[in-house]
């Protein structure tokens, strides 16, 4: 197990990454205009990845390349809406690699399949309310987990949502209406969440 950064980042993007990740970016020269203003949604770039990948470590390699991504194309970024543009390249760095990932024979799920609910014995198996909130929505399809996490761990307002995901509002709305209605139908199925699903 490496403790720096990995072979393959490029250059100082990744371990500036990396570092920031880690909280050890003492001695660093001042941040640039890209770090000023991307750094601060590198959490919420990796809370993104890391529910539509559904692993950790993939997570990681989605933020790399959407941070190497938003570095290349930062002097074409017209400035505004910064979490959104983020969020987008995060977006976009994902169904890449899904893509990738089913031209090469994996099994993974189509990120416009319909709701595809994981095994309930699955998701009891996990212990706590959170871990199995967190089972539901890792269990959800992928364009329903991007709504949830946007709208109800990042706080992103609909118009955000919809600039971040290249998607009209209503259509943003709609899968937002129907994430939450697959997300209750699971938690329902799980009797440590069933109460507050039905409260």
């Amino acid at each position: 197990m490496s403790s720096g950064p990995s072979d393959d980042a490029e250059g100082e993007g990744g371990r500036m990454i990396w570092r920031h990740r880690r909280g050890t970016n003492a001695g660093s020269p001042p941040l640039d205009d890209f770090s000023a203003t991307m750094l601060p949604h590198l959490d919420a770039a990796y809370t993104l990845a890391r529910y539509l990948a559904r692993d950790a470590g993939i997570a990681d390699d989605i933020v790399q390349e959407s941070f190497l991504r938003a570095k290349r194309n930062f002097a074409a970024y017209r400035g505004g809406a910064d979490k959104a543009w983020l969020m987008a390249i995060v977006r976009n760095c994902f169904f890449d690699w899904a893509r990738a990932r089913q031209r090469a024979g994996h099994d993974e799920t189509d990120p416009s399949d319909t709701v595809a609910i994981d095994d309930p014995e699955a998701i009891m198996a996990r212990n706590g309310t959170i871990a199995t909130v967190q089972a539901a929505i890792e269990a959800l399809p992928p364009l329903f987990r991007e709504a949830i996490i946007l709208r109800e761990i990042e706080g992103m307002s609909y118009q955000e949502i919809a600039q971040a995901t290249d998607t009209p509002i209503g259509t943003v709305m709609s899968r937002l209406s129907r994430a939450r209605l697959a997300l209750a139908v699971i938690l329902k199925a799980t009797p440590q969440a069933a109460d507050m699903v039905t409260q």
